[in-house]
């Protein structure tokens, strides 16, 4: 039976399916000895020879799960050309991960590593509405009119970026901190809606994703997600687990 080629990437393990539909416009995937860059490509994943960076993949890996408390200095991606360190020096695993979604070289906190290619995909992707929980600690105490913009939705050089949610939880020696919900990932999203109300964040910690709690895992650790926590975080992209 014929899937696209990206999906069957993506189920294989390799990486997400937004990653896989890069790989192939790169030119970096091989359908049968040939280079494919067309996206919507269909293959028959139990005929069809599929090779990325020249390397066959296969279905047949087992599906792993692990969370991993981020700490700062690390670059959320499977490998680095400026050689920084990456997320994947502090994972140890049988099979090939890639991390769902970002967390920036600054930032800390909950990350899920899997090569579950479907999961990615629904956990990251704004259709499916996961939320994600961020504890921002920032210079100062902003107002309720700046700390609303937030929450109505603040113009951003890649569009409109929209909090669900923003309280307040204390402070610390240098201002506030707050509780933030969104269910976008872009890039350095919740600095720069800050920065946006002028008030810097000096730091940043994703405490949830959809319903996984990061708990206490110390920071720089593992651990493998349970089934009941699969299974939860496939509920909240209103699929059932594989």
């Amino acid at each position: 039976m014929k899937e696209r080629l990206h999906k069957v990437i993506a189920q294989a393990g390799v990486c997400s399916r937004r990653r896989a539909e890069e790989l192939i416009q790169a030119g970096r995937v091989k359908v049968n000895g040939d280079v494919v860059t067309r996206l919507g490509q269909k293959v028959d994943p139990d005929t069809d020879s599929i090779a990325v960076d020249d390397v066959l993949i296969t279905r047949t890996q087992p599906k792993v799960y692990l969370m991993l408390h981020k700490p700062t200095g690390y670059i959320t991606t499977v490998r680095d050309p400026q050689r920084r360190p990456t997320v994947m020096d502090l994972v140890s695993a049988d099979v090939r991960l890639f991390p769902i979604g970002r967390l920036d070289y600054e930032s800390e906190g909950l990350l899920i590593l899997t090569n579950d290619g479907d999961l990615a995909y629904r956990l990251t992707h704004p259709s499916f509405e996961v939320v994600k929980t961020y504890e921002v600690w920032v210079a100062g105490y902003p107002d309720r009119k700046r700390i609303g913009k937030l929450k109505t939705g603040i113009r951003l050089e890649d569009g409109l970026a929209q909090a669900r949610r923003v309280v307040a939880i204390g402070s610390w020696e240098e201002g506030s901190r707050w509780e933030v919900d969104l269910i976008e990932g872009r890039k350095r999203q919740v600095r720069r809606m800050f920065e946006a109300i002028t008030a810097p964040v000096k730091r940043l910690i994703r405490t949830k994703i959809g319903p996984l709690k990061l708990g206490q895992l110390p920071a720089g650790k593992t651990r493998a997600l349970t089934p009941t926590e699969i299974a939860a975080l496939y509920s909240a992209t209103k699929s059932d687990s594989p």
